[in-house]
């Protein structure tokens, strides 16, 4: 028996890649549908996701979703709740990516921060070339440790992980100029 995270359907999207549910992606993707609807900071994202995600949990015989029912199911309840103009803009925003900046690090070898700075530069372009991009770079202390070759937190590490920050800033901030990118650094 397979058991899907949460008992929520993956979801098939239109270009074959299966990605599991998440309230957040959908409250994201609710979030830029109505900011292009002109609602800017629209406070239901939130409370329309929880409905669709608690409908798709009360379909247990429901173990794939193609997109385009979810996008069908999100603008239905968009209209019964009186903001159709909303889901006439609703498209599922791409899936969140994870980079572990821990193996980036290990990646650069004996290189340690400037081959690090390479392959990290290399993987924002990467993603930043991606409309609507999203990614999360995880692990940002343990990487700064393992590129100072420290077991403990000293002032050169708040050095470099200031450096780390302020390079990821600049070129998301770069490929930000020309389309919507958001990311997450922990």
């Amino acid at each position: 028996m397979i058991c899907l995270k949460d008992n929520l359907p993956v979801i098939q999207l239109a270009s074959g890649q299966a990605i599991a549910f998440e309230r957040d992606w959908l409250v994201r993707s609710l979030t830029q549908a109505a900011a292009r609807a002109g609602y800017a900071k629209w406070w239901l994202a939130s409370h329309v996701a929880e409905s669709v995600t608690e409908f798709l949990r009360d379909q247990p015989d429901l173990n794939v979703l193609p997109e385009e029912r979810l996008t069908a199911a999100v603008r239905s309840v968009l209209q019964v709740i009186g903001y159709g103009e909303i889901g006439q803009h609703f498209a599922p925003a791409p899936p969140r990516v994870q980079v572990s900046l821990v193996e980036l690090a290990r990646a650069a070898g004996s290189g340690y921060e400037l081959a690090f700075f390479e392959l990290l530069g290399r993987r924002l372009r990467e993603l930043c070339r991606e409309p609507g991009s999203y990614f999360e770079l995880l692990g940002l202390e343990p990487c700064v440790k393992l590129l100072r070759a420290r077991k403990t937190w000293s002032r050169d590490c708040d050095a470099l992980r200031s450096e780390i920050v302020g390079f990821v800033r600049e070129h998301s901030g770069t490929a930000a100029a020309r389309k919507e990118v958001s990311f997450s650094l922990a």
